[in-house]
């Protein structure tokens, strides 16, 4: 299985636990005379089962990051590793930009001559430029992420 296939099913098992979860909160308690509407210990049989399934995955996964080399980038958990923070990095620059810019002062401009004026601290144009380059190494890291995840096979 190529860690792609992995990751895939790593989602679904997430997203059956989820319902699973939400599933059992409906049918943990039902009315006196009434019948639940499914049956809530099945339920969280089923929800361990998948839970089970879902931490073999994660520790293969894991384990397969650890170990595939993408050569200057480092492993693959060093490549995730490295996109997170430049997501945040580029949240970071964007959300700088737009508060110096002024985005999101909707009524607060000036009225009269007398009021005082709102200047920008920091360089919009110098910041946003920052966050397209961050965006363009976002992008490009992914791509090798994305290739390595369909060439890698999943480790035992």
């Amino acid at each position: 299985m190529k860690l792609a296939e992995a990751l895939a099913e790593r989602a679904e098992a997430t997203r059956r636990v989820e319902q699973l979860r939400a599933r059992v909160v409906g049918s943990a308690r039902y009315q006196e005379g009434e019948t639940p509407p499914e049956n809530a210990a099945q339920l969280l049989a089923d929800a361990a089962e998948v839970l089970d399934t879902l931490e073999s995955l994660i520790r293969r996964i894991n384990r397969t990051n650890a170990t595939v080399d993408l050569g200057e980038s480092g492993t693959l958990t060093d490549a995730l590793a490295r996109r997170d923070v430049l997501r945040l990095r580029h949240s970071v620059v964007t959300a700088a930009a737009d508060a110096a810019a002024g985005s999101g002062d909707r009524g607060y401009g000036r009225q009269l001559r007398s009021e005082l004026m709102m200047l920008a601290a920091l360089p919009v144009a110098e910041l946003r430029d920052q966050a397209d380059g961050l965006a363009r190494d976002i992008r490009e890291i992914d791509v090798r992420i994305q290739r390595a995840n369909w060439e890698a096979d999943l480790l035992d």
